[in-house]
């Protein structure tokens, strides 16, 4: 395990570790979406946290320290989605979003059609804008663990197709659930999160769930942020590693932590059930089906996943929960590989 580790902290990320104006992803994309819109701020070391059976049995670099999460923020609105869900606020998941949140860009057209599992399987094809953002700035959007190539320049007005029948990893999309699960509770997202997932899995209070600037709305007399799925234009999640395997823990085990039920087991199954037109991935999970994202790993893993990198892998058949914080990703397959290898040889 030393040996993976110090694979790990070798094969380090090439993002600089303090701010500038190449860092991140948001200087990918055309002007004039191009700018950060939201608070970032300096990284740390390589990361991680590796759990068997709930124990830590390694931990390096600073496994404590709040860094910027980016995507992994996705997998945590799944989760999210699944709390509204066992409330009672989201009850089918096939429901248009139309039939009840209104005035947010689900009522006409094609938008109408959009239900919670499209935008939970990133098959919406939502169109329009969320807080100034356009979804055509993720269109044509290609991910290296999608595999295949691009079809067209990104940014591009790529023609839409009928909810449903298309997969496409695209931000905005992502951000508009964020603002339709906004207005099913109610409440602020980070308020959520915090009660009803955080504090029974008995996660740190160092963690931090940020919107964008402009990203304020009114509901119910309240004024209140929305916060986004990743930190693509900045804000999101910052949060350590070993809060971090604390929640895959809490989805390693059927969405239970600490003898209480803080997920119910069939929406963690819903998340791991591959979406029809792209098995690789869930509800804002990447599903390792056929092993197709790392072939290293075995077919029944599962991981968030956010740039920079930051990887939560999720390994049900050894029971461990791996997170592992500013690896550059080209690399990642290679370290995990070694830590099956090591957990293996050790169970020998």
């Amino acid at each position: 395990m030393e040996h993976a580790i110090r694979f790990a902290v070798e094969h380090e990320t090439p993002w600089s570790r303090e701010i500038g104006p190449q860092w991140g992803i948001h200087h990918l994309d055309p002007a004039p979406w191009n700018r950060l819109r939201g608070p970032v701020h300096d990284r740390g070391p390589v990361s991680g946290t590796i759990l068997i059976d709930g124990r830590t049995i390694a931990a390096w670099g600073e496994p404590d320290r709040a860094d910027l999460t980016f995507s992994v923020a996705k997998t945590y609105l799944a989760i999210l989605a699944g709390v509204a869900h066992d409330r009672g606020l989201l009850p089918d998941p096939d429901e248009r979003i139309g039939a009840r949140i209104h005035g947010i860009g689900f009522d006409a057209g094609r938008n109408a059609d959009v239900t919670w599992a499209h935008l939970l399987q990133q098959t919406s094809e939502w169109e329009g804008e969320c807080f100034g953002l356009p979804d055509q700035v993720d269109r044509y959007r290609t991910l290296q663990f999608q595999g295949g190539a691009p079809a067209g320049r990104k940014g591009d007005p790529r023609p839409l197709q009928a909810p449903g029948t298309f997969w496409e990893y695209n931000d905005v999309r992502i951000n508009q659930l964020s603002l339709a699960l906004l207005h099913l509770f109610g409440r602020p997202l980070p308020e959520v999160f915090s009660e009803a997932v955080m504090a029974p899995i008995g996660a740190s209070d160092g963690w931090r769930w940020e919107g964008y600037d402009d990203a304020w709305v009114e509901i119910g007399g309240r004024r209140m942020q929305s916060v986004p799925g990743g930190t693509h234009w900045g804000a999101g999640i910052s949060i350590g590693s070993t809060d971090q395997a604390r929640v895959g823990q809490m989805l390693l085990d059927d969405g239970r932590a600490n003898g209480r039920q803080v997920v119910s087991k069939a929406w963690v199954e819903r998340m791991r059930t591959p979406c029809a037109i792209a098995p690789f991935y869930g509800y804002l999970l990447w599903l390792n089906h056929e092993r197709r994202v790392f072939p290293s790993a075995p077919a029944s893993s599962c991981f968030a996943i956010g740039a920079g990198s930051s990887f939560t892998w999720i390994e049900p058949e050894r029971r461990m929960v791996v997170v592992v914080r500013w690896i550059d990703a080209d690399h990642a397959d290679t370290f995990f590989g070694m830590v099956l290898a090591a957990v293996d040889a050790g169970h020998r």
